[in-house]
């Protein structure tokens, strides 16, 4: 009878944090909200930058790289 209750009640809460999660907070209908963060040219430029300088590209990656994002590609 134990197993049950312990059982019954994991399972009461692996419920409510699933629906939780899909219902969105409080007064806010449910809807969710995704947000899409575009970088600016010079913060691409600076990461790119960083990139290269700790050795994770190539200087070739990064001539190529750099000229994309001035030009806009």
């Amino acid at each position: 009878m134990k197993k049950f209750k312990v059982f019954m009640l994991s399972l009461l809460i692996i419920l409510g944090v699933g629906f939780a999660g899909c219902c969105g907070a409080p007064g806010e209908g449910g809807k969710a909200e995704v947000k899409i963060q575009k970088n600016t040219t010079g913060q691409q430029l600076i990461d790119i930058q960083k990139a290269h300088k700790e050795g994770a590209i190539t200087d070739k990656e990064y001539e190529r790289e750099k000229t994309k994002i001035i030009e806009g590609k």
